[in-house]
């Protein structure tokens, strides 16, 4: 799972505890990473991701390199965006704005192990 989020984004910080909450339900399925674009600074990245107790990595990408790529196969309009990849690393999935709940990824995962036969 990859989260593009910024400290600056309200949508990003409302959705952030659910994120922290289905990383740490999907610990044993699912490997979560996050893509920090447009930060003004490394400083407000590192206390968002303290102050939030962020249990997985992400990448520091403040001119939005690193999201070209996915950018390429779904146009990511602003964060929070939320991107499900499948064992290939494909996207199987996209959520734009903020998670509507903890639920939801959680559910899309369990689905694609289903339809691997995970």
């Amino acid at each position: 799972m990859v989260n593009v989020w910024g400290s600056w984004c309200s949508p990003c910080v409302a959705e952030q505890p659910d994120l922290v909450e289905a990383a740490e339900q999907l610990a044993d399925t699912a490997d979560f990473v996050g893509i920090n674009i447009r930060e003004t600074s490394a400083e407000n990245a590192q206390a968002f991701v303290r102050s939030y107790d962020v249990p997985y990595p992400s990448i520091y990408d403040p001119d939005s390199k690193a999201l070209l790529s996915f950018s390429e196969v779904v146009p990511v309009r602003s964060p929070p965006t939320t991107f499900v990849l499948d064992e290939e690393g494909r996207i199987a999935a996209a959520i734009f704005g903020a998670l509507p709940s903890v639920g939801t990824p959680v559910d899309v995962v369990e689905e694609l192990e289903v339809e691997s036969g995970g």
